[in-house]
């Protein structure tokens, strides 16, 4: 039993982390690269989407192959870490936001083909993920211990709007995600969302504001400001993370919904 961690820019290791490293876990999806290890007393497993490098960039995530893998690995839970761009304009930059809410309209992987993993018809697996919300609660409940424990500010509550990369998005796009209720934007965890919730494993993510989507305010965020960011996030997400995974693993994390299956 271990807490699965997927990180993404910026956090490519886990400050910390007792591992041998990177390996290949081949899936029926393809391979992840998983680190297994001790992080905080806890058994660990880590997926870094981009790679040390970033060498994949969003649209080259293996989504499906890196949540099978968690799974067979034996995670119960998985805690996941974004940096975002702020759709609210009163959303302050460096902040730290733990989402409850999913803006995912494409429901597709990168290479286009819807997010799931129901892809045959008559598996005895196949089934619709039902929920009142995406995010385990337990989960979220352990983010927000543990920004508490690390001295970071977390706001409880947010919608994560997933886009699609690599490009970023124009204003347009933008005013179409606020008018919708999206707190702010990245592209790379609502497949991961839909994913867990369909392998029925427990799912909680946080966000890091490193600037402003297109057009929210009067002058364009540099892309400076987004870097600098982005470096600031790695030890903030690790310090949270440190102080979370042990409520999670020591927890009974709740499924988001249900996979209501059709059996023959």
């Amino acid at each position: 039993m271990a807490i699965g961690i997927l990180t993404g820019s910026g956090t490519y290791a886990l400050p910390g982390f007792t591992t041998s490293g990177s390996e290949p876990v081949l899936t029926e999806w393809g391979e992840a690269f998983v680190s297994h290890g001790s992080w905080a007393g806890v058994d660990v497993l880590h997926v870094s989407r981009h790679g040390v490098g970033h060498p994949r960039l969003s649209n080259h995530v293996t989504h499906r192959a890196n949540i099978a893998a968690l799974k067979s690995l034996g995670a119960t839970g998985v805690l996941a870490v974004t940096v975002c761009g702020a759709v609210e304009p009163d959303a302050e930059l460096g902040s730290v936001v733990c989402f409850d809410d999913l803006h995912f309209l494409s429901n597709r992987l990168p290479d286009g083909s819807l997010c799931t993993f129901f892809t045959e018809p008559g598996a005895a697996d196949r089934g619709h993920w039902i929920y009142e919300g995406p995010f385990s609660s337990g989960l979220r409940a352990a983010l927000l211990r543990g920004g508490e424990e690390a001295g970071v500010a977390v706001r409880d509550g947010g919608c994560y709007g997933h886009v699609d990369g690599p490009r970023f998005n124009t204003r347009a796009e933008i005013r179409s995600l606020a008018a919708a209720g999206v707190t702010a934007v990245s592209q790379t965890a609502g497949p991961e969302t839909v994913l867990c919730g369909e392998l029925e494993l427990p799912f909680a993510l946080l966000g890091f504001l490193t600037d402003y989507a297109n057009g929210v305010t009067e002058e364009a965020t540099p892309v400076s400001t987004l870097v600098e960011n982005m470096a600031a996030s790695t030890e903030l997400f690790a310090s949270i993370l440190r102080a979370a995974v042990p409520h999670a693993a020591a927890a009974t994390p709740d499924n988001a919904g249900v996979v209501y299956r059709f059996h023959a």
